[in-house]
């Protein structure tokens, strides 16, 4: 059994280093079981194909960021618009749960978010967006009619597509967990604030 986990996680190990230098597509199966000391079959023996491999490394963490993005919408979901009056900082709690499940595992997010082509995860960020309009949509819609105002659609669709890709561009060009941080904060600020002003009309 110990033999087991020691060549699964060495070939894990091996296929991380593997997907992140030539991602997803160009990995080579045959180099990563080299670099892990085992034959082939024992990719086929733990995660039954190359996909399976990929699987293994990315999944747990796209669950933990989709576990804190789906609790913010949940939570977004039961504000009253009719009495809402916005607070610089009510969204730093969420700022901070993003970034701590963000640079938890800061390299296979990045392979996530970067490196899948190929892969059933090459649509992430198109299927993050959506989900993000879908919300975003919801909100407008009862934000609108609170205030008795109508929903800009174009505008609600474009802050999901800057929104999402915000995220992305901090998690690319910010190695500091702790720089994330500062600058997560005014990057919601200002998202939030374009939503409440030009999501609506």
């Amino acid at each position: 059994m110990n033999n087991d986990n020691e060549t699964r996680n060495k070939l894990l190990l091996s296929a991380k280093k593997e997907f992140l230098e030539k991602g997803y597509a160009k990995a080579s199966l045959r180099h990563i079981c080299s670099e892990a000391d085992v034959t082939t079959g024992a990719v086929y023996f733990f995660f039954k194909d190359k996909e399976g491999l990929f699987e293994a490394i990315v999944e747990e963490p796209l669950q933990k960021l989709m576990a804190v993005i789906k609790e913010h919408f949940s939570a977004d979901r039961t504000e009253d618009f009719t009495t809402y009056v916005h607070k610089p900082g009510d969204h730093d709690d969420f700022a901070e749960s993003l970034i701590n499940v963000l640079y938890e595992d800061r390299d296979v997010v990045m392979l996530l978010l970067t490196q899948a082509s190929g892969s059933k995860y090459e649509n992430i960020i198109d299927q993050m967006i959506g989900m993000v309009d879908q919300n975003f949509g919801g909100l407008a819609e009862k934000y609108a009619k609170a205030k008795k105002v109508k929903v800009n659609k174009y505008m609600s669709h474009w802050l999901s597509h800057l929104s999402v890709m915000s995220f992305v561009h901090l998690l690319s060009h910010v190695e500091s967990k702790e720089d994330a941080l500062k600058y997560i904060k005014p990057m919601l600020e200002h998202i939030v604030m374009g939503w409440m002003n030009y999501a609506v009309e």
